[in-house]
């Protein structure tokens, strides 16, 4: 009973926050820094909101030859230098090169930056899809002065995508479908008496099995205005299928690292593609 009071006044807060500005979430104790560097060259840049220009050319800038029989200028030249330092720099500071393991039983799926994890459980099979994609939080603009902070003191950089959770049963053609996500809003769990939901069902519908379209033809309940007992429940109906706490700091971990090895690659490619090889 003290379990469901607690998650009816933790959904009255986040449908209370949800109407005013939007706060940000701290970023989960599992996480690493990285410096992201190409998009934080310039601290007046950061400061105005405005993306740092990597070339301020006053006059057009020579072309040159080669091989490929593709376009190149100096500024290309010093496009693919920046580029071979920055993929240097995130190597550097990568602290996992494998992806870490799921507990619970969970088979991990990849396709470029979708992921699922598959799990049977008595006759079920629970299927979790996410995509590392527009993954990272927006980070706060800081004051001039803090720009000057080492990268030390520079806020972690965490993946915390949506997360779509399939439940099928034998025999039965639909799916039970939960659309979730981590609200910017939440504040990290296990301060108060009980750990809080450190992430929140947003949707819920039932679909085609395997269908990876979500029907709008289909009735979507949104969770925004629902009774909080029935709340309750579908939480727990995720929790005894092991998506739980434990799973979503575990889901955090694991995007975090394929985000940061997908930006690395895509850093490759692109200093591949600029120095035309």
């Amino acid at each position: 009973m003290l379990k469901s009071v607690s998650r009816a006044v933790q959904l009255a807060a986040r449908l209370s926050i949800s109407s005013s500005a939007p706060a940000v979430r701290p970023a989960p104790p599992r996480s690493r820094t990285f410096s992201r560097s190409l998009w934080s060259l310039s601290s007046s840049g950061a400061a105005s909101g405005s993306r740092p220009r990597l070339l301020t050319a006053t006059r057009a800038l020579p072309t040159l030859s080669c091989g490929c029989g593709s376009l190149h200028t100096e500024g290309d030249k010093a496009f693919a230098e920046f580029l071979t330092d920055e993929i240097k720099e995130e190597k550097k500071i990568q602290k996992n090169k494998s992806l870490p393991k799921m507990s619970g039983g969970w088979e991990l799926e990849l396709n470029g930056t979708e992921a699922k994890l598959i799990r049977s459980l008595s006759g079920e099979k629970v299927t979790i899809t996410f995509n590392v994609n527009n993954s990272i939080p927006p980070q706060l603009e800081e004051d001039p002065e803090h720009t000057q902070k080492s990268q030390e003191d520079e806020p972690d950089i965490v993946s915390t995508p949506n997360f779509v959770v399939e439940v099928t049963k034998p025999g039965v053609k639909s799916s039970l479908v939960f659309d979730c996500h981590f609200p910017e809003d939440e504040s990290a769990h296990g301060e108060g008496e009980e750990e809080s939901d450190i992430f929140t069902i947003r949707e819920v519908s039932f679909q085609p099995e395997g269908d990876a379209e979500w029907k709008e033809t289909s009735y979507t309940l949104n969770t925004d205005s629902l009774d909080w007992a029935l709340y309750d429940h579908l939480m727990d109906f995720l929790a005894d299928r092991g998506v739980d706490n434990t799973f979503a700091d575990e889901l955090t971990e694991l995007s975090t690292v394929l985000e940061h090895q997908e930006y690395i690659k895509f850093l490759e490619d692109l200093s591949t593609f600029v120095k035309c090889k």
